[in-house]
This record gives C-alpha cells, sequence and structure tokens, in this order.
C-alpha cells in the first residue's frame, strides 16, 4: 500500500511537471513548501480571524522568489535535496525514503488537514 501511494502521488507530480514545463522538483516543491501549507494557513488564519499565517507564509515565498528569481529551479533542487536527506533521516528508525515520504508528506498532511477541517466546522 505505501509504495502504490508513493508511486501514485509521485505520478501526479510528474504529470503537473510535464504539463507546467516545470521539473519534478520544482513541482514538489511547489506543492509541499506553497501550496499545502498555504491551504492550512488560510483556515488557521480563518480559525483565529486574522490573516497572519497566511501573510507570513506569503512573505516568506515572496522573498524566496525575488533573491531566487533568477535560479528558482536551482533554489528548488536545493530544496528539494534538504528534503530528501530529512526523509532519509527516519531510517534511524527503520523508514526507508518510500515510507518516510508516504507518512511524512502524505498521512501527517493529511492528519492536519482533518485536524482543521474538524476545528473550522466546530466554529
Amino acid at each position: 500500500m505505501i509504495d502504490k501511494c508513493f508511486k501514485f502521488v509521485a505520478d501526479i507530480l510528474y504529470k503537473i511537471a510535464e504539463a507546467t514545463g516545470r521539473t519534478y522538483n520544482e513541482i514538489n516543491i511547489i506543492v509541499y513548501y506553497l501550496i499545502v501549507p498555504l491551504t492550512w494557513t488560510v483556515m488557521i488564519d480563518f480559525l483565529i480571524k486574522k490573516p497572519i499565517t497566511t501573510t507570513l507564509l506569503i512573505l516568506a515565498w515572496v522573498t524566496i522568489f525575488i533573491l531566487h528569481h533568477n535560479d528558482f529551479r536551482h533554489w528548488c533542487d536545493w530544496a528539494f535535496k534538504k528534503s530528501v536527506d530529512f526523509l532519509l533521516w527516519f531510517k534511524r528508525i527503520g523508514w526507508n525514503y518510500i515510507v518516510s515520504s508516504v507518512i511524512i508528506c502524505v498521512f501527517v498532511p493529511l492528519i492536519i488537514y482533518v485536524a482543521l477541517i474538524i476545528a473550522l466546522i466546530k466554529i
């Protein structure tokens, strides 16, 4: 199941990369470091009734784009490598890259979405 989930997500990211003319690394970073966190910050800001976290995330990304507009692909390659290094760290507890990717990049975000949606429903 873990391998199928990994392949499914990777295939989607590869298709998006192909359709947009971006690399897999760029799409991976944009999805996991911008789009997913942005959806969370919007929900958090709705819960706290102040646009704080979304504003901070957008400011961080504007800064990244300003600093790396000429080498965004290179920056994404660097960020992706750092992400891989982080996921490989979990070998210490017996998780390989695929297992850690699915747990950290699929299951944990889903848990966060569920928690945020439940919190939003309750208000």
